[in-house]
């Protein structure tokens, strides 16, 4: 081939990113745990949309799109530094779960120095876009989230099965967050929402802690099924909590933030999470525990998307 000709395939070689690059890129995808910081943002926007209502949306400064924009933004940013904080924290047990050893940090694919400056910065781009386009308190809210999660309920699930409980809580905060972007304080609606998130984390991780509890076990973690491999607590766990949860459900109506199309959907889909958790009581097994946690994964988007519409509706 020609000088020329070289030349000329160069030139129609189109440029793009070095060898590599994309798969950095996706490793530090990876290490913000999309999926667990999407439907941190999800709550947040539900929370934030159920405090305002349709016709709101539109309406004051800081409550209409614009501000809806900024607080999925902000919350994802600040949740992907917050579980990249908590990969960061516990490589060394994720190195030893079956689960976990793929993960960005015990993989090799992200070294803990470079980890640790993602973490610095898009936790402080979060938090600081959801202090300037928002209000304070929903970037402490952010920055409690952080705070609670990597360094109360993260060491905490060494020592105690008690963890979940704690862990809820950060878990729940992001529904508040959305509420306090809308109204710039935590009314006792958003505590009814906090309480929906809450509650329904307990059986989410039953089920998960049941199936993964061996890989629980060689990672250190003191979970409820590592603690009582009968099954027992478990189960207890996860129907009571799937109770409370359905009757907790009409706290939104009682406080007149939805209304009887959202209870009656609510009442129906918490029936069906109390009804996959039940069987658990007669001996906890991997299709008893695949089964909640399925169902879990469907129930809280369906209930927000419950107080979502009711909130359009009534706007």
């Amino acid at each position: 081939m020609t000088a020329a000709g070289e030349r000329g395939q160069e030139s129609a070689t189109p440029p793009g990113p070095p060898p590599g690059t994309c798969l950095r890129a996706k490793a530090y995808l990876e290490l913000g745990k999309p999926g667990i910081s999407l439907l941190a943002t999800l709550t947040a926007a539900a929370g934030y949309v159920t405090a305002t209502g349709g016709g709101a949306l539109a309406a004051a400064p800081g409550r209409g799109p614009l501000g809806l924009a900024a607080l999925i933004a902000g919350t994802f940013l600040a949740a992907s530094g917050t579980n990249a904080l908590n990969q960061l924290l516990e490589r060394d047990q994720d190195a030893r779960m079956n689960r976990t050893r793929g993960r960005p940090i015990p993989s090799g694919r992200v070294r803990p120095g470079r980890a640790l400056v993602f973490v610095v910065v898009v936790s402080v781009a979060g938090i600081g876009l959801l202090a300037t386009a928002l209000n304070g308190l929903t970037a402490a809210l952010a920055t409690l989230t952080l705070v609670s999660y990597a360094f109360v309920y993260t060491p905490l699930k060494r020592l105690s099965p008690a963890a979940v409980l704690v862990g809820s809580a950060p878990g729940a905060l992001p529904v508040m967050g959305g509420w306090a972007a809308a109204t710039g304080a935590l009314d006792p609606g958003a505590w009814a929402l906090f309480a929906l998130v809450f509650l329904w984390q307990i059986p989410h991780f039953a089920g998960l802690d049941w199936l993964c509890r061996e890989d629980y076990r060689r990672g250190g973690y003191r979970t409820v099924a590592v603690a009582d491999p009968t099954g027992r607590w478990t189960a207890w766990q996860a129907a009571g909590s799937a109770a409370l949860l359905l009757l907790a459900s009409g706290l939104p109506v009682l406080l007149h933030v939805a209304g009887g199309f959202y209870l009656a959907g609510a009442l129906l889909v918490g029936s069906l999470y109390v009804a996959a958790a039940v069987p658990l009581l007669q001996g906890a097994n991997p299709r008893r525990a695949r089964r909640l946690f399925l169902v879990s994964l469907a129930y809280l988007p369906l209930v927000l998307g419950l107080l979502v519409a009711q909130a359009l509706l009534r706007g």
